[in-house]
């Protein structure tokens, strides 16, 4: 559950960031969630303060070790926030791609040769928390490249 660990390393301003870059029409993410939580009606949760909302969002993935939906909100913001990031692991490790979408994830798998080279390009170009959130994902989605575990494991010590 990398990206559960992940999260747990996160700031909570960090996480409003997130949360809020994922926003539509005043609504977060995971409002549905929270506003069970909270115990309000669904529309009634716009009128909680975002701030609020996201440290509730985050305490629930954090408690019910939600990976799935932890692993979609992330990959969401990244692929809204930061496609070029995506994209370009994707080509610089050898994974078909359509824009970022991978048809089978359990075919393409990106060359554990490539990962260094890669996420150096990528250090260079994006923020690094950016960069290691998505390795975050890439260790979750590819389990047995040991090459993006190991990198993934350094940036988190």
């Amino acid at each position: 559950m990398k990206v559960i660990e992940q999260l747990k390393t996160m700031d909570d301003g960090r996480f409003l960031a997130i949360y809020t870059a994922l926003e539509q029409n005043g609504f977060g993410p995971l409002d549905g969630e929270v506003a069970k939580a909270m115990k309000f009606r669904p529309h009634a949760i716009r009128k909680v303060p975002m701030q609020q909302r996201a440290r509730r969002a985050k305490r629930i993935l954090e408690s019910g070790a939600n990976a799935e939906l932890c692993y979609e909100l992330f990959g969401s913001y990244l692929l809204k926030a930061h496609k070029e990031l995506v994209t370009g692991f994707l080509d610089l490790t050898g994974v078909e791609h359509e824009d970022g979408m991978i048809n089978n994830v359990d075919e393409a798998q990106p060359a554990g040769e490539k990962i260094a080279g890669a996420v150096q390009d990528l250090d260079g170009k994006f923020d690094s928390e950016d960069v290691t959130l998505y390795l975050a994902i890439c260790a979750e989605q590819w389990p047995q490249v040991t090459e993006i575990q190991d990198t993934w494991s350094t940036r988190q010590a």
